[in-house]
């Protein structure tokens, strides 16, 4: 199973820090203007969670994230005009909640299942012309594509990247925890605007040893090809994706075939802005093959309410639900339920420049989508420590 955490990290003295474990200090890949020509960043995650009732069992885990990211303006300290590089190191302690609460939707975005040291993303970024990038390395698409701000401060995976992607090919796209070799080539013809297309190895790391930082080419492979259009409209940001699967995919019925591929539409905008109270609110809907993949659709809507508490204006609070359905070929071979869905309340508080905590409180409606698993209550406090070394 493949998870795509969003994590939230602790404030740094000028600029938050990344909310996602996976994502790049700049969603677009990009060195600030404001900050020296190469950065190191150190973040920890901690979170205690609890499988209060229903699931699988009654059960409480901790689960941690460990980030160091180096990003360089090539040009400004090597002469290369127009490039940067990215270095993203990560460390996960294994442990997992989803196997006490049965879930498929994943309800920590920083579990892995696998305790591992690994090199997550090496990559260099090149401007051709204004407007203009191409990015080539060890890749997370997910740092680009299919990505909300006003998403970002959720627990639950689901929230970070569609699980009608995530739940996707041999070993799942190249998505936290799993990366693989890309390119991605962007244009952006006005602000505001962007198209973004990127080709990928289509199995990203070793399925059969999980722990390892691998690249393996070949084999059957084949590649993930996804491009995304970024849409400003009336204040809102819309996203129109569509990916899709060269290799060949053995479906429900045993038969094997192709034409693993899905569509997604995604969207964020402003509800409300008073001083420093600020309400977004966003959506997302998409589609997969449900021949070859256990959910067909997906839908998912929340709010987040910036500064909902007078004299704290950074602070956050977010209301979101998930839906799934398991697509009728998956319930011929399984007796599967129709869905599998997930409600989350949560709320971000940063306490010190360094210090953020977040308490968060799931309900998880059919887990796995098995009817032999009651519903269950998951409770969870989550913290980050952060800090930039090299700014």
């Amino acid at each position: 199973m493949m998870i795509a955490p969003f994590l939230l990290l602790a404030a740094a003295a000028d600029d938050a820090l990344p909310r996602r474990p996976h994502s790049h200090i700049h969603a677009a890949g990009e060195i600030d203007e404001t900050q020296g020509p190469v950065l190191l960043e150190v973040t920890y995650t901690g979170e205690v969670m609890a499988n209060v009732a229903g699931g699988l069992k009654r059960r409480a885990r901790y689960l941690d994230n460990l980030d160091i990211v180096l990003e360089a303006d090539l040009e400004a300290t090597l002469g290369w005009r127009g490039a940067e590089a990215h270095v993203y190191g990560l460390y996960n302690n294994g442990a997992s909640i989803s196997n006490a609460v049965g879930d498929v939707h994943a309800v920590s975005n920083i579990e892995t299942g696998t305790r591992a040291i690994r090199l997550y993303e090496a990559w260099i970024n090149q401007t051709i012309a204004p407007g203009l990038s191409l990015k080539a390395g060890l890749y997370d698409l997910n740092s680009e594509f299919d990505a909300l701000d006003a998403a970002g401060v959720f627990v639950g995976s689901a929230h970070g990247i569609g699980s009608d992607i995530s739940l996707t090919g041999r070993n799942g796209p190249s998505i936290f925890p799993w990366t693989s070799l890309a390119a991605r080539v962007e244009w952006q013809p006005a602000e505001g605007w962007a198209v973004r297309a990127a080709i990928l190895d289509g199995v990203p790391g070793d399925p059969d040893h999980p722990a390892r930082t691998a690249i393996k080419l070949g084999n059957g492979d084949g590649a993930l090809l996804i491009g995304e259009l970024d849409v400003p409209i009336a204040g809102a940001r819309l996203l129109l994706g569509h990916w899709r699967y060269t290799a060949t995919f053995e479906a429900w019925d045993g038969s094997m075939g192709r034409g693993n591929a899905g569509v997604y539409l995604r969207g964020e905008m402003p509800l409300m802005t008073d001083g420093d109270e600020k309400v977004d609110g966003f959506f997302r809907l998409g589609t997969s093959s449900g021949r070859f993949n256990m959910f067909d659709r997906f839908a998912s809507l929340g709010v987040k309410w910036t500064g909902a508490v007078n004299g704290r204006p950074e602070d956050e609070l977010g209301l979101a639900v998930v839906t799934a359905s398991t697509s009728p070929d998956y319930r011929r071979s399984s007796a599967a339920q129709r869905t599998e869905s997930v409600a989350e309340i949560t709320y971000r508080a940063p306490l010190s420049p360094w210090l953020t905590v977040q308490p968060n409180l799931q309900y998880v409606h059919n887990p796995g989508a098995d009817p032999t698993i009651r519903d269950a209550w998951v409770v969870g406090l989550r913290f980050a420590i952060g800090s930039r070394l090299i700014d």
